[in-house]
């Protein structure tokens, strides 16, 4: 057996000795190039007010939020890629010193320089800047490399040089004290402002150089001289720490007072040095040059060096890690457990198990005899009941007995016919001495652990002792039930029976890696690819997944420690606290990459947790009470409007309506997560949209009044408070209030005029129509006068005459009788516009029934209707046909010695029209009109055309009327009339 010492502290590592330093375990997490870092030559860094991290390099600035770099360059207004240092005034603004001389500084989201700002223009110096301040007046000092200080008071820039060669102001610190005074300490001089000018003074205050010299809140000043750290505070010099001369010699960077723990980090050429009052030295990052360090707002320090850089996270978060070089004899760690004299047991891949004293870190190694059959420890089981460790491979398995007294004590597992078996895992019952395994083959229990450490695989009964088929894990429940995941899922082997829960629950089907049981009795079943799974009273209660915060879905442990559940997943460690009233998962990104894929087991005491890992033993303590719940406050970093800045100090902007383009990029600040979740929203009465971006661009936004909101939180914490920025954009022209009033007043006068001008319209119609209406009276009185013609009646009354006269009293009183008839039907339909075909076909006959009493057989006519015509019911207009009968009579057949025939048709052309047809066989009446020496019209037809035509126009449809000749003879009146 092998003894070594590890000297190791927690949270600090004692030095006193460059060999001592290889102690030192503390992880500190490193940032470079590879992780976003502008350059890996750090020269400064600063935490502004709103807690984010800047860092001054060789190729431009960084801004960290702990989770992400954003680097800035010329491109974004630095006067040059190399800054050196950095300083933020009382005004928020951030400074910026560049090699070359210029000077520049961030405001409101804007970077401001010689180019695009008057003051910077003025400050244009040429040389490099070392010291700025802001004194209570509001001035501006800036001490340079060379005989120059420069103040600005907001009105004039005046510019002081030292006239003697041997008090020259080069590589002047400006300081102001308590009472206001103006001190520039020098590498050769200190001078005190009058103020007008610099005179000599002497002093005892003798700064190392501008690096070594601090200004307080307070006006003191705090420097570095070859004696130590010391305080000039109301004319007094107070001694603070002494500082060995070597670590004097060799400092390369700034420094760093802790007024709090009273402690100063010393930038080295060696490392960062860490020394307290009492001349206790802690020294971090060895051999490596470290040009700054600082603590942040959360007591995390950080260092800046050629490197990148690092940093040292705060007690409470603070990882330590144990490995070969700290004593252990590998830095694969496969297992871990925990005996009852507070000592870790540590399974490693070399076939030894180390056993680390947690009280002194001493280090006992135990070799295993066969190394290649217990290569690789892969579970570590403390028998609290008996006093042992069990130990297993892949291939053997054993047991350490009375551990407290010797570890020489180790009995092997044995299979009876020397067969191989391959152990997947083991459990111990806890009230008996029962012992479970899980092979390759399938489950097997041991009724006799203590006594009997060996099995006969040909003996076993099969759901007796020996469950078959490829198992994965064994569990032994606080009462002795045992569980066990196999190919086909979980199953319980309880009071000699079998229950098969897989049968009743998909989920539990899936690979089971650990099991583990709460004080309520709930199994939690870490299973391969499907989180966590609650299951009890066979019944699956709860099930957490990466949905939920885990880290990822493949769980590979489990530990329960005073009801907290610790989870290994292949992405990191988890903490679910708070199960089942409102569970909530935790976890561990501080140490993400120590804690990541590469933890093989893990325990977990009151205090500590340790992770077995392939980098050796990682422990951290933990106790929430001392842990800050900080919610993270998000910051509008920038503003975008289509490709131009905005100051992001300005909490409400108004854009003109159009394209708007406008990005938003903001940031939580948290260093001990990268597990931060964004939520947005455009209007307060709108739903939360949740993101994990740090950009987000709207485009194309309708006109209206809008309020970004942003927040975030950090894992599965509450939700921080929220940043936000009102803006509105502009309505367009036409939807203004004074567009929408012209434009209402406009239609309102439109709607006047056309109803004005519809109303006159109708109005004019209405009284055309009346007018047509009067003409048509009028044309229908004198068609009426002109149906009586005179020649007619004279006809008549002659033929009346002559019967009379020649006693013919029959034919007299026949015809008498006929004229009467027609006479009355005159009178009858003169009172009408329209009236039935019935009616009309009656006239008709009349009418001519008297022509043909006179004309004899020299005047024939024919009456032809369509039977699909109801008579009754279709109307025409009155006084219609006859003038056109008339006058096929009178100018068509009398002309001709032979008389002549008339064809009076009535069909239906369709639905909607009723056609008239007036055919006579007389000479034509063309030939009629040609044969007469004057132009005669019939006056009767001109009116009856005439009413037609004011008929239609009155009417819906018009009626259409056609007067042709027939090829030789005969003339054709063709009238279509709408049904009515």
């Amino acid at each position: 057996m092998k003894y070594t010492f590890i000297a190791f502290l927690f949270s600090t590592s004692i030095f006193y000795t460059a060999q001592q330093a290889a102690a030192q375990t503390t992880y500190l997490p490193h940032y470079t190039s590879k992780n976003g870092l502008a350059s890996n030559n750090c020269y400064f860094i600063l935490q502004d007010k709103k807690g984010f991290i800047w860092i001054a390099t060789d190729n431009g600035l960084s801004r960290f939020d702990g989770t992400n770099f954003q680097n800035f360059t010329i491109e974004d207004g630095l006067p040059d890629t190399q800054i050196l240092q950095m300083k933020e005034d009382n005004q928020g603004r951030i400074w910026f010193f560049a090699l070359n001389g210029q000077l520049s500084y961030l405001k409101d989201g804007k970077f401001y320089n010689k180019d695009n700002d008057d003051l910077l223009r003025k400050l244009s110096l040429n040389t490099v800047i070392v010291s700025f301040l802001m004194d209570k007046s509001g001035r501006i000092w800036l001490g340079t490399n060379s005989n120059i200080i420069v103040c600005y008071d907001g009105k004039t820039i005046k510019k002081y040089v030292s006239p003697n060669t041997n008090d020259k102001f080069i590589n002047a610190f400006i300081h102001e004290d308590e009472q206001g005074n103006i001190f520039a300490y020098s590498d050769q001089s200190v001078q005190k402002f009058d103020g007008k000018t610099f005179s000599l003074i002497k002093s005892q205050v003798q700064p190392l150089s501008y690096m070594t010299a601090i200004n307080t809140a307070n006006k003191s000043l705090l420097y570095l001289d070859k004696s130590g750290l010391k305080e000039f505070s109301r004319g007094k010099i107070n001694n603070l720490i002494s500082i060995p001369q070597n670590l004097i010699k060799n400092m390369s960077g700034y420094f760093y007072y802790d007024n709090k723990t009273k402690e100063v980090w010393i930038a080295n050429a060696n490392g960062a040095f860490a020394l307290d009052k009492s001349g206790k030295t802690i020294q971090y990052l060895q051999d490596i040059s470290v040009n700054q360090v600082i603590k942040d707002s959360n007591q995390n320090m950080w260092f800046a060096t050629n490197v990148g850089i690092y940093m040292l996270p705060n007690l409470n978060n603070r990882l330590s890690i144990i490995d070969a070089e700290s004593g252990l004899s590998s830095n694969v760690i496969k297992s871990i457990t925990k005996d009852g004299k507070n000592r870790l047991w540590l399974g490693t891949d070399d076939a030894v198990i180390d056993v680390l004293t947690i009280n002194n870190y001493q280090v006992s190694e135990i070799g295993l005899d066969d190394f290649k059959k217990y290569k690789t420890i892969k579970q570590l089981t403390f028998d609290s009941k008996n006093q042992s460790i069990y130990f297993s491979s892949d291939y053997g398995m054993g047991v350490f007995k009375n551990i407290y007294k010797s570890t020489g004590d180790v009995n092997y597992l044995k299979e009876a016919n020397n067969s191989m078996f391959v152990i997947k895992h083991f459990s111990l019952g806890r009230n008996n001495d029962h012992l479970a395994l899980a092979l390759s083959s399938g489950v097997v229990f041991l009724a006799d652990r203590t006594n009997n450490l060996n099995f006969n695989s040909l003996k076993y009964k099969e759901k007796e002792d020996f469950f078959k088929d490829r198992s994965y894990h064994v569990f032994y429940d606080r009462d002795d039930n045992l569980w066990f995941s196999n190919i086909n899922g979980l199953s319980q082997f309880s009071d000699g029976k079998l229950i098969k829960h897989f049968e009743k629950h998909p989920l539990l089907t899936k690979r089971i890696n650990d099991i583990q049981q709460l004080e309520d009795g709930t199994l939690i079943l870490a299973t391969d690819g499907y989180g966590l799974i609650f299951y009890k009273n066979n019944q699956i209660t709860k099930q957490i997944t990466q949905k939920d915060g885990l880290t990822n879905n493949i769980c590979t442990k489990l530990f329960i420690k005073n009801g907290e559940i610790w989870v290994l997943t292949n992405k990191g460690v988890n903490k679910i606290t708070n199960y089942p009233t409102k569970p909530s998962v935790a976890n561990f990104d501080y140490g993400k990459d120590l804690l990541s894929d590469d933890i093989n087991s893990l325990f977990i005491d009151d205090s500590t947790a340790y992770f077995a890992t392939n980098k050796g033993l990682i422990l951290f303590k933990y106790n929430n009470k001392n842990i800050s719940r900080n919610l993270p406050k998000v910051y509008v970093t920038s503003i975008m409007k289509d490709s131009e800045r905005l100051p992001i100090n300005q909490s409400n902007f108004t854009f003109e309506t159009g394209n708007n383009t406008i990005l938003f990029t903001f940031s939580a600040v948290d260093f001990t997560t990268s597990d931060i979740t964004y939520r947005y929203r455009l209007n307060e009465n709108s739903a939360w949209v949740e993101t994990r971006t740090r950009r987000l661009d709207f485009s194309s936004l309708q006109s209206g009044d809008y309020v970004f909101e942003v927040s975030a939180k950090s894992q599965n914490a509450n939700w921080g408070p929220s940043a936000k920025i009102s803006f509105t954009i502009k309505k367009h022209f036409w939807q203004s209030l004074w567009f929408l009033s012209i434009l209402i007043l406009l239609v309102a006068y439109i709607f006047y005029k056309v109803a004005v001008y519809i109303t006159r319209k109708q109005k004019d119609k209405e009284q055309e129509q009346l007018l047509v209406k009067n003409k048509v009276l009028m044309l229908e009185q004198q068609a009426l006068q002109a149906m009586m013609n005179p020649h007619f009646v004279f006809n008549v009354m002659n033929s009346i005459q002559h019967y009379i006269n020649t006693q013919n009293t029959a034919s007299a009183n026949k015809v008498l009788t006929g004229f009467a008839k027609l006479i009355r039907k005159n009178l009858e339909i003169c009172t009408k516009s329209y009236i039935s075909l019935e009616e009309e076909l009656e006239y008709l006959n009349l009418y001519l029934k008297l022509e043909k009493n006179r004309f004899g057989d020299k005047l024939k006519y024919v009456f032809s209707i369509d039977e699909e015509i109801d008579k009754e019911e279709t109307f025409i207009p009155s006084m219609l046909l006859q003038p056109y009968v008339e006058n096929a009579i009178w100018h068509g057949i009398m002309p001709k010695e032979t008389g002549g025939e008339i064809h009076i048709n009535f069909k239906l052309l369709d639905e909607h029209y009723l056609n008239i047809e007036i055919i006579d066989n007389g000479i034509g009446i063309e030939n009629s009109l040609r044969d007469k020496k004057e132009t005669h019209i019939s006056k009767g037809m001109q009116l009856t055309k005439e009413r037609l035509n004011l008929l239609g126009q009155i009417g819906a449809k018009p009626i259409h009327l056609n007067v042709t000749q027939n090829t030789t003879n005969g003339t054709t009146v063709s009238i279509s009339i709408p049904l009515k």
